[in-house]
């Protein structure tokens, strides 16, 4: 058989392979969380909601403790830049939009005012001159950075300091929390930045775009989450959990 003949053979058999693949569903890109947070909230413009904790048994998920009141962003939540595909189904999560992120998302390090805390997760000590970065224009945009060793334009711009107690009035909503890798590396610019879970200023009061709780609530899910055990973090409407629950094998919880 001449040359060209079998090199055309082997591009259609290969051709053909591609088309009869089974595409990667999306849970693979979270298929070895041990633990998930999952938050629901009414629909995308709920400014409050409810967080459960989830322990992978198996091929199935086993709640841990009970469903805890949270609040959301003060204009609802939109489609973040998490673990999932981009979505069109919904609104979408911009910078300075009051909206929090809603898909899945890696949980990243916990932070607080203290030197220590109880939690698996790596924990950072915040200090007067940890800020968050949320202006677009800046290299670290959505980066938490040190800014008596950083130097660079736009820092000053910023509107995020980590320890509020000492920039906001003796603020203490920053005081427990962990980091929600939304727009990781603020890969997206306008793509939002600093998004966190958080201690609530009280009861209803809502966010610029985090999820916030009691602080009995933080407490026990930083004493059970577990950086070895690659947590993830999921918030999503009502509609939208029952619409991708099993396509995401996310866990069953009666809403």
């Amino acid at each position: 058989m001449p040359l060209r003949r079998i090199a055309a053979l082997l591009l259609t058999l290969s051709l053909a392979a591609c088309a009869h693949r089974v595409a990667e569903p999306d849970s693979a890109r979270w298929a070895d969380a041990r633990q998930l947070v999952l938050v629901t909230s009414a629909d995308w413009s709920a400014t409050d909601g409810e967080l459960r904790r989830f322990e992978r048994e198996g091929d199935g998920w086993k709640q841990v403790g009970d469903a805890v009141p949270v609040t959301l962003g003060r204009n609802g939540s939109g489609w973040g830049l998490g673990l999932n595909p981009q979505r069109g189904d919904g609104p979408v999560k911009r910078e300075g939009d009051g909206k929090a992120p809603a898909g899945v998302f890696a949980i990243g390090t916990a932070f607080g005012y203290a030197d220590r805390a109880g939690t698996g997760l790596r924990y950072q000590a915040m200090t007067t001159n940890d800020w968050c970065i949320d202006v677009p224009a800046s290299n670290y945009y959505n980066r938490i950075i040190d800014r008596s060793v950083v130097k660079a334009p736009y820092l000053d711009q910023s509107s995020e300091p980590m320890r509020r107690d000492l920039h906001a009035d003796g603020d203490q909503r920053y005081r427990e929390g962990f980091v929600i890798e939304h727009n990781e590396g603020g890969a997206a610019r306008q793509g939002g930045s600093c998004i966190f879970a958080h201690l609530w200023k009280g009861p209803g009061e809502t966010t610029a775009g985090c999820t916030a709780m009691a602080p009995a609530s933080m407490d026990a899910l930083l004493a059970w989450l577990d950086a070895r055990r690659k947590p993830v973090f999921v918030l999503l409407p009502k509609a939208q959990y029952l619409a991708l629950k099993q396509r995401w094998q996310l866990p069953e919880a009666s809403l």
